[in-house]
């Protein structure tokens, strides 16, 4: 009887693909848990989601952080995951040096539709175990902006979020690190058609 192993990836092994040209930046490929997934394509709401992010965002955080869109956030020993916007703690280097760890980040983002399940039941605990105090899902199935904060560990050795709570699509939140600053969820979230 043959056993059928699967090839677990480390970041390092990650980047020697990239490095060596196996791994493209047009892929679409993120290293989640070691293993290589392919993330599908994005539909209107999502990316209309996504552009009115920058919109907001710039103005509301200025230089107090760095934001970043679909771009690496190091979790050793096995994840890459490129969330769909994050908000970055200031560096001198600008990350040159290294892609962004879980310490420097402060909001985590993810515009979900079809990928809601995955945003949930994969992204939570990798988020959490990471140490990512405050990670958000702008869930478009059900037009409202999931909160997740204060990662936590079980007694069974799985990771979460302690607190969750709901934001409908025309309410105020205010910015996780930020106190004085807020969100205006309506200028975020596409027009329902």
């Amino acid at each position: 009887m043959t056993t059928i192993q699967v090839k677990s990836f480390t970041l390092e092994e990650y980047h020697q693909l990239i490095d060596i040209g196996f791994l493209k930046e047009d892929d679409h490929i993120q290293l989640i848990n070691g293993e290589l997934i392919e993330m599908v394509s994005k539909g209107t709401a999502h990316e209309t989601c996504l552009r009115n992010l920058w919109k907001q965002f710039p103005k509301l955080i200025e230089d107090r952080g760095i934001l970043q869109s679909q771009a690496p956030i190091s979790i050793p020993p096995k994840s890459e995951p490129e969330p769909d916007f994050a908000i970055i703690k200031n560096r001198d280097d600008n990350y040159l040096s290294s892609h962004p760890k879980a310490e420097d980040v402060l909001l985590v983002i993810e515009v979900a539709d079809s990928s809601i399940k995955y945003d949930q039941d994969v992204k939570i605990p990798l988020y959490a175990k990471a140490g990512i105090s405050d990670y958000w899902i702008f869930n478009l199935l059900d037009n409202c902006l999931e909160c997740y904060s204060e990662p936590y560990k079980n007694q069974q050795g799985n990771f979460g979020y302690l607190n969750k709570r709901i934001f409908l699509h025309h309410q105020f939140i205010d910015l996780p690190y930020f106190p004085d600053l807020q969100l205006d969820l309506s200028k975020v979230f596409p027009p329902t058609l």
